[in-house]
């Protein structure tokens, strides 16, 4: 009886075990694949910005930082003379004081000449530079007061751009204000031999008058300014001259 069951106990472990076996061995049936989660659609990045002020707060702030973007060096110098835009500022400053009510000195408008030689290479290379207003307006308080006719003329090139390209500011419009007010250019014209002497000389002969061009459309009145005459040389006669230069010496003797 033992036997028997203990018979009947394999045989059913032995079916159990053969039943694992084959449902092992059978091919699975294929599980349906678990549908994925979308992922949502990536966000379109803005290209990156050339403006180096787009990160500013406010548009004070954006303003500032353009202007900062936009200036030169301190220790950036232009023009021949290498001059930082503070020298040029200087240099008119100077120059404002030196020159009085008028000025024709050379040595005076050489500096002069210079600075605004250098303006000139500052704004062209940093043509949005806020202070270039101001050393515009400083070169036309001292240009103006020297009569020559470049000058003269640079000073109405530098006040008609301070009243276009800059007319909101402040030195812009001083320069609107001084434009509409009239303005005249004064230069000095070639100084005339004086009439009597030129008449002794010349008889019949008078100086003319230095012309007064007419401005021309959008130009300002133009002064020339005739200069105190000036005496002409005197002319020696021929016993002055012999007196002065000596006897002519005597040819040499032939024997």
């Amino acid at each position: 009886m033992r036997n028997a069951r203990t018979t009947l106990s394999t045989s059913s472990f032995t079916l159990v075990l053969a039943s694992a076996i084959l449902v092992f061995a059978l091919p699975q049936p294929a599980t349906s694949a678990v549908a994925a989660t979308p992922k949502p659609a990536a966000t379109p990045q803005k290209p990156a910005s050339k403006d180096l002020c787009d990160s500013t707060k406010s548009k004070w702030a954006h303003l500032k930082c353009e202007e900062f973007n936009s200036s030169a060096p301190g220790d950036e110098y232009f023009g021949r003379m290498k001059m930082s835009y503070l020298g040029i500022d200087n240099t008119y400053k100077d120059g404002a004081i030196s020159a009085g009510d008028y000025t024709t000195d050379p040595h005076l408008i050489a500096k002069l000449d210079f600075a605004t030689e250098a303006l000139r290479k500052w704004a062209a290379k940093y043509p949005n530079d806020p202070e270039l207003a101001r050393s515009y307006y400083l070169a036309v308080l001292v240009l103006r007061k020297v009569y020559t006719q470049p000058e003269q003329q640079v000073t109405w090139e530098f006040m008609h751009l301070l009243a276009v390209k800059y007319g909101n500011t402040y030195f812009g419009k001083t320069m609107k204000t001084t434009i509409a007010q009239g303005y005249t250019e004064h230069w000095f014209g070639l100084a005339q031999l004086c009439s009597t002497a030129l008449l002794d000389v010349m008889p019949g002969t008078t100086p003319d008058a230095t012309p007064v061009p007419s401005p021309a459309p959008g130009r300002p009145d133009v002064d020339v300014i005739t200069p105190p005459c000036v005496q002409p040389s005197p002319v020696p006669d021929a016993a002055e001259t012999l007196i002065r230069l000596g006897p002519s010496p005597s040819p040499p003797h032939k024997p």
